[in-house]
């Protein structure tokens, strides 16, 4: 396992992480997330995220008892604050109140004294952003939570957050957690990379797989029991356009003697600014699979490279 620092931060994490979403606490009970946890980390994995909303907090709970008998110090957990976790008006968004509350909510779920990474899940339009900051700033200082982010920012949102924290001697943003994969990318490459290379913090990215599409199962229709099959809102990633480009990309894998998934996170990692990459899995052997995408970067030839970009035919115009 290669590790990369955090951006400009000290922290260095496992540049393939591994993620609680739409796993743990849904499709993978308490003993299988442990068995699978342990296995990420004795492969080298140091990360694990969460988020307060994954599976109505039980996501947490179950990653509270996987890492019950792993050494504290080793890991860097996440969670996250935003979406609706409490009855009423108050339990969402991004004010001073819904953040404390969550936050202690978490770790009590989590069973931890502390978060390493907490991220603001996404922009709150209707709360004043130096409010969002100076209670991270405070969180931060009361030992809770190590170093805090965003999810799904824009790189100007996150620049103000810079700014703010600038004037008024606060704790900034020190990570941001974008969608970004083979089939979305605009946003990550256009606008968060120059920024993150300019402001300093790290980028560790989530669905590097596009929901399943980049595994190659959906290529002959919708199989019962996927995730796909399972959540409706999901449907939109397939297209026949899509299906297409899935079957070369493919190809160019089995010319490399890799699995396609382990193509698409590799191809992910050839950017320096990403820090990690979140992966998820409900079986070992997916896994170990992800684990190996590491060994893929180097096998990124110029020519493998064009190759795939004239595939995708979607490159970011800022880097025309």
């Amino acid at each position: 396992m290669n590790y990369r620092r955090m951006g400009k931060t000290g922290l260095k994490l496992s540049e393939i992480s591994f993620g609680a979403w739409l796993t743990f606490g849904r499709t993978v009970d308490a003993p299988e997330a442990t068995k699978i946890l342990h296995k990420a980390y004795e492969l080298g994995v140091n990360f694990f995220d969460n988020a307060d909303v994954y599976a109505q907090g039980k996501a947490e709970t179950v990653m509270s008892e996987a890492i019950r008998d792993l050494p504290r110090e080793a890991l860097v957990i996440s969670s996250k604050v935003f979406w609706p976790t409490m009855e009423g008006p108050t339990g969402r968004g991004l004010s001073r109140k819904h953040i404390m509350e969550s936050c202690h909510a978490s770790l009590k779920r989590l069973g931890l004294d502390y978060l390493d990474l907490y991220f603001c899940h996404r922009y709150d339009d209707e709360t004043p952003l130096d409010e969002v900051v100076r209670a991270m700033d405070d969180l931060v200082h009361q030992g809770k939570i190590l170093y805090w982010g965003t999810s799904e920012w824009r790189a100007g949102q996150i620049a103000n957050a810079h700014g703010i924290a600038a004037q008024w001697g606060l704790y900034a943003p020190s990570v941001e957690q974008p969608h970004y994969n083979m089939f979305v990318r605009q946003k990550f490459e256009g606008e968060l990379v120059p920024t993150a290379e300019d402001l300093g913090f790290g980028l560790v990215s989530w669905s590097p797989l596009r929901s399943g599409l980049l595994t190659g199962k959906y290529n002959q229709g919708i199989p019962e029991g996927t995730r796909l099959d399972q959540h409706e809102w999901l449907r939109g990633v397939l297209d026949e356009a899509n299906i297409l480009k899935v079957k070369e990309l493919a190809k160019i894998a089995e010319e490399m003697g890799v699995s396609l998934p382990q193509l698409a996170i590799g191809w992910l990692l050839r950017i320096p600014q990403l820090t990690s990459v979140i992966t998820g899995a409900s079986r070992m052997e997916h896994l170990e699979e992800n684990l190996k995408s590491s060994e893929v970067v180097e096998l990124l030839s110029p020519e493998i490279l064009e190759r795939i970009e004239a595939i995708l035919d979607n490159k970011p115009q800022s880097e025309e």
